[in-house]
């Protein structure tokens, strides 16, 4: 924890990032929390770097995902099955 508390984006991750709203609202709090020094410049750059690559994800499933039959939702197979 840092001198001036904790961080509002530590509940907003605890409890997951699983919708858009979700990461702009953990976005929005890790904004805050580094410039009320709540935050270390290292955890919310690492942070940013770990939203970039979960946005990547998001991207590649909605480019590359395929559909199961009876499901509207898509899914990225990262190994080929056989």
């Amino acid at each position: 924890m840092t001198p001036n508390g904790v961080p509002r984006s530590l509940a907003i991750a605890k409890s997951g990032i699983k919708t858009g709203h979700d990461f702009a609202a953990m976005m929005s709090a890790l904004m805050s929390d580094l410039i009320d020094g709540r935050v270390t410049p290292s955890v919310g750059n690492a942070a940013c770097n770990a939203g970039g690559k979960l946005l990547k994800v998001v991207e590649m499933q909605y480019k590359y995902g395929s559909t199961a039959p009876g499901s509207t939702r898509k899914i990225l197979e990262l190994t080929v099955t056989e």
